[in-house]
C-alpha cells in the first residue's frame, strides 16, 4: 500500500494501470465521491503490496457527542478500530453535581463491540468557556465530594470503565486547587478500581501564557494520570483566519516538551478528523463552517478545485468559489496528513491516539490506522 498525488490531467484508469491494480479497488479502499473527476493535489491510497508499513502497538480512543441512538452506528462502524470511547460529556455544575446526558445507547454498544467506555467530565460548555465554574468548584471541599461522589455513583451505575476530565481555562490562580482536586480524583478512582485520565491543552514549555495554558499543570497531570490526551488541534480555530487546523510543525512543539515531563507511555495524540471552510476575505468573529474531511473532498470536486499541500504543517487545501462568487479557504486532512501524523506518533513512541470528533467520515484514516498499527483491546469485563 502506498499513497499517491494526482498530477494535472490524470485519470483513474491510467493511475490503476500504472501501478497494475483494478480502478475498483481504489474507488473502494479511499471512498471516492466521483471517480470520473480526480483532482490535481488529490492524494490517493494504492492497494499495492508495496512498499509494507511496520506494525506498532497503539491504543485507540474516540471522543462522541453524537449522543442517545444517534451514537450507535458511529460506534459500530467505528469499532474495530478503537479502543475506547468517550461519551462528551457530562458539563459540571457550580455545587459539584452533573449535568447529564443520554449516553446510555452508546455505553452498550461499546460493551457489545469490546470498547471500554470512559467518562468525560468538563466546566466548559459549547456557549461558556468555564472558567467560572472551575474556581467554584475547585475551591470549594464540599463541592469537590459532591462531584466525587456524583462521579463515582454514575460510574458505577452506567457502567464506564475510566473517567477523562477535560477541564479548559483554568484561571492561572486556580492551577494548585486543580492540581489538588486531581490528586483526590485519582485516589478515589484508583481505590474503586477505576482508570483516570485527562485532556490538556497544547502547551510548548511551562511558562506558556494564556487562559488555556496557565492552569495547566503537564508534570503533575503526568504522575497523577494513567494517561494524558494532548489536544493537539484548533489551530484553526473554527473564529479565527483560515490555517491548517492541525499543523504537525506546531505539534511537534507540543510533543518535544510534553515528552520531558509526561512519561511517553501515558501520552495521547490528539488527531482531528474534521475538516473547515472559511470565507474570504477573513473577518474576525465570523466562524468558519466544520465539516467532515470526505465533505471537503466532495466538495472540492464539486468546485474543480485544485488541492495544494502544505509540506510544513503536513495539511492539504484549497480555495474555490461559491455560486455568488465568494471566495473560500477549505483546510482538512487527507492520505498524506494521516500518514504524517501516524508516523509521528511512532517516532515520539506514544501510547495511543485520540480522535476528536468520532462521526465526521474520514475513510482514508481508517484504513491508514490499521495498516500502521495493532490497535490494543483492553480487558472488559
Amino acid at each position: 500500500m502506498l499513497i499517491y498525488t494526482v498530477k494535472p490531467g490524470e485519470q483513474l484508469m491510467q493511475i490503476a494501470a500504472a501501478f497494475q491494480v483494478t480502478p475498483e479497488s481504489i474507488i473502494a479502499i479511499n471512498d471516492l465521491p466521483n471517480p470520473f473527476r480526480l483532482l490535481t493535489g488529490q492524494s490517493l491510497i494504492i492497494p499495492t503490496a508495496e512498499p509494507e508499513i511496520q506494525k506498532t502497538e497503539v491504543s485507540v480512543n474516540g471522543y462522541l457527542y453524537f449522543l442517545g441512538e444517534d451514537g450507535v452506528p458511529i460506534v459500530r462502524e467505528t469499532a474495530p478500530f478503537l479502543t475506547s470511547v468517550t461519551p462528551f460529556s457530562y458539563i459540571v455544575k457550580e455545587n459539584g453535581a452533573l449535568r447529564s446526558i443520554d449516553d446510555e445507547p452508546i455505553i452498550i454498544e461499546a460493551e457489545e463491540n469490546g470498547i471500554v467506555p470512559i467518562m468525560c467530565i468538563t466546566n466548559f460548555s459549547s456557549t461558556v468557556k468555564g472558567q467560572n465554574i472551575a474556581n467554584v468548584v475547585l475551591n470549594n471541599e464540599e463541592s469537590i465530594q459532591n462531584l466525587l461522589n456524583h462521579i463515582l455513583f454514575t460510574m458505577k451505575y452506567k457502567g464506564y470503565r475510566g473517567l477523562n476530565i477535560d477541564f479548559e481555562y483554568v484561571l492561572p490562580e486556580d492551577r494548585e486547587s486543580y492540581n489538588a482536586f486531581l490528586a483526590l480524583a485519582a485516589d478515589a478512582l484508583h481505590r474503586e478500581g477505576y482508570f483516570i485520565t485527562t485532556a490538556v491543552a497544547p502547551k510548548i514549555g511551562p511558562d506558556q501564557k494564556g487562559l488555556l495554558y496557565e492552569g495547566i499543570d503537564y508534570p503533575v497531570h503526568g504522575e497523577l494520570m494513567d494517561y494524558v490526551i494532548l489536544m493537539t488541534y484548533e489551530w484553526g480555530y473554527r473564529f479565527g483566519p483560515p490555517q491548517a487546523i492541525s499543523p504537525l510543525n506546531q505539534i511537534r512543539k507540543v510533543l518535544d516538551y510534553a515528552i520531558t515531563v509526561i512519561p511517553r507511555e501515558k501520552l495521547y495524540f490528539g488527531f482531528q478528523i474534521y475538516a473547515r471552510d472559511w470565507r474570504l476575505p477573513h473577518i474576525e468573529g465570523r466562524e468558519a463552517e466544520t465539516i467532515s474531511c470526505q465533505a471537503a473532498l466532495e466538495r472540492a470536486v464539486y468546485y474543480d478545485a485544485e488541492i495544494q499541500y502544505d509540506e510544513l504543517a503536513q495539511s492539504p487545501f484549497y480555495r474555490y468559489r461559491d455560486e455568488e462568487g465568494r471566495e473560500h479557504e477549505v483546510w482538512f486532512e487527507d492520505a498524506r496528513s494521516a500518514q504524517a501524523k501516524f508516523d509521528t506518533v511512532k517516532e515520539y513512541e506514544l501510547e495511543g491516539i485520540s480522535y476528536w470528533v468520532l462521526g465526521y467520515p474520514f475513510p482514508q484514516n481508517w484504513t491508514l490506522l490499521y495498516e500502521n498499527f495493532e490497535i490494543v483491546q483492553w480487558e472488559n469485563g
